[in-house]
């Protein structure tokens, strides 16, 4: 019998500045704030725009890394699952949050466009290729130089 599939994949800009915490034993707990943006035609055939906002956690390497690369405005692409939680609010009401607890993050975006600050990286992995279509190549000019740094260099 099937256990089930709990799966998220989001690709959207970091609202604020990753916020990082460690355990007593020492393990980075980062959380962020992650916007994405659909569009539709209204009736009128207006272009309506929609934002929504999850909250998402890093736990361990994952978390340093994205605590050290990650910074507002950053496109980013994760992979996780929904965690929902209660909770007695100081004010002795209970609440109820819903996180994204993200197990694969992909920095998007060269330099200048948000994806890590200064330091060198990559360009986004190829995306998967669709059953119905050939893989394109990315053009040359949005692909990142790779010859001015070493492959110790990059975190992940």
């Amino acid at each position: 019998m099937a256990r089930g599939i709990n799966k998220v994949i989001l690709v959207g800009n970091l609202g604020n500045d990753p916020d990082t915490k460690y355990t007593q034993g020492g393990m980075a707990i980062t959380r962020i704030s992650l916007a994405t943006t659909s569009v539709r035609k209204d009736k009128d055939g207006n272009q309506q725009e929609r934002t929504e906002w999850h909250r998402v956690v890093f736990f361990g390497k994952l978390g340093e890394i994205a605590g050290e690369y990650l910074r507002k405005g950053s496109s980013v692409y994760v992979e996780g699952s929904l965690r929902y939680d209660k909770y007695t609010g100081q004010d002795g009401v209970e609440k109820y949050s819903t996180d994204i607890i993200a197990d694969e993050m992909q920095m998007l975006g060269g330099r200048g466009e948000g994806g890590g600050g200064d330091r060198p990286q990559r360009s986004a992995p190829a995306q998967r290729q669709e059953a119905s279509g050939p893989r394109r190549q990315q053009p040359a000019a949005q692909q990142a130089p790779m010859d001015d740094f070493a492959d110790d260099d990059i975190p992940f």
